[in-house]
């Protein structure tokens, strides 16, 4: 298949995938076999969910948040030769501070891991006095490093772009609350050095009765995906019905040099809580992105996503594809 938009990243032949489905017309697909990692993954996991992965030597590398039959929430290493068949290892990760008076975390969730030059940052939800935004590092996934927060509590779903903007590491945040947080909005930082962050821009809030699958809060996803129309971006967002919250995945695309400036975001959900292991769960009728493996040669993108705080499911799509479905379904400013 030829690519309509030049995507900037790797050739990743041996990514996951899976044809579309016959007659549908749809820019996203679920893979058939869904969850592709479930509580039996691992040791004494009650479920594993809203995790990352990424390519790592001949396969794929994961960070996956595992909440233990003490339903503690922490973080394990993975690895896969396919990106579908994991071996996740039996206990947390023993993150190595900076420095000694580092604080210790409480807990840890919802990774994200994204390679920078030679180096693989992980971002994930850090407890110390409340929800914040965890930091760290590994070069060989054996050895992980905690670096100092970026920013005070309380903040989730941070998410660091693959290359620096205008010389400085940029990453999207969304400032919450100590509980489960009935507001969020999506904000971008920059930093020089991954210690002192500034230039804080608003990228883009709730919307209501044109696009209400956002309406009560929304956070970014998976590491933005550079492509020739902007970074695309792929990120959550939640109403609130009658029975609780209900979390989706949409897509949007921002300037390449400001991605705080909003090029276009779509007013329709690519996928949706509808089948039972996204309905039923932990927490029902969650759809929650945290990871992609694209393949820059043929635009082919496979989406790892949290389901029902249960399991880790996949999906299917082209960028190029989700590209057009976002600049046709573009909510006015």
């Amino acid at each position: 298949m030829s690519v309509k938009y030049e995507i900037k990243g790797a050739s990743l032949s041996n990514m996951p995938w899976q044809d579309r489905p016959a007659g549908l017309e749809w820019p996203v697909w679920r893979y058939s076999k869904n969850p592709v990692v479930t509580r039996a993954d691992a040791k004494f996991a009650n479920s594993i969910f809203n995790s990352a992965v990424v390519p790592y030597k001949d396969g794929f590398a994961g960070v996956f948040r595992v909440d233990d039959t003490s339903r503690r929430m922490n973080l394990r290493r993975g690895f896969s030769p396919d990106g579908i068949n994991w071996k996740i290892a039996d206990t947390p990760i023993d993150f190595v501070p900076e420095h000694d008076e580092l604080p210790l975390s409480e807990y840890k969730y919802d990774a994200r891991v994204v390679k920078i030059d030679d180096r693989y940052y992980v971002v994930w939800c850090n407890g110390y006095n409340g929800p914040g935004i965890g930091l760290g590092y590994t070069d060989d996934f054996e050895t992980f490093y905690q670096m100092e927060s970026p920013f005070m509590p309380y903040n989730r779903n941070g998410v660091l772009f693959p290359r620096k903007i205008e010389g400085n590491f940029a990453m999207l945040h969304r400032p919450s609350d100590a509980g489960h947080t009935a507001f969020g909005n999506i904000f971008y930082s920059e930093s020089p050095d991954l210690r002192y962050w500034g230039k804080h821009r608003f990228v883009m809030g709730t919307r209501s009765s044109d696009s209400a699958w956002q309406s009560t809060k929304i956070g970014a996803g998976p590491a933005p995906i550079e492509t020739s129309e902007g970074w695309l971006l792929i990120y959550h967002g939640v109403l609130t019905s009658c029975n609780g919250f209900v979390y989706s995945m949409g897509a949007a695309l921002l300037d390449l040099e400001k991605p705080w400036k909003v090029l276009y975001r779509s007013s329709s959900y690519l996928l949706s809580p509808q089948e039972y292991y996204e309905c039923v769960g932990d927490v029902p009728n969650v759809v929650f992105p945290c990871a992609t493996l694209c393949d820059a040669d043929t635009g082919r993108l496979a989406i790892y996503y949290g389901a029902a705080d249960t399991v880790v499911a996949l999906a299917f799509g082209y960028v190029d594809e989700i590209i057009d479905f976002v600049k046709k379904t573009n909510l006015q400013a």
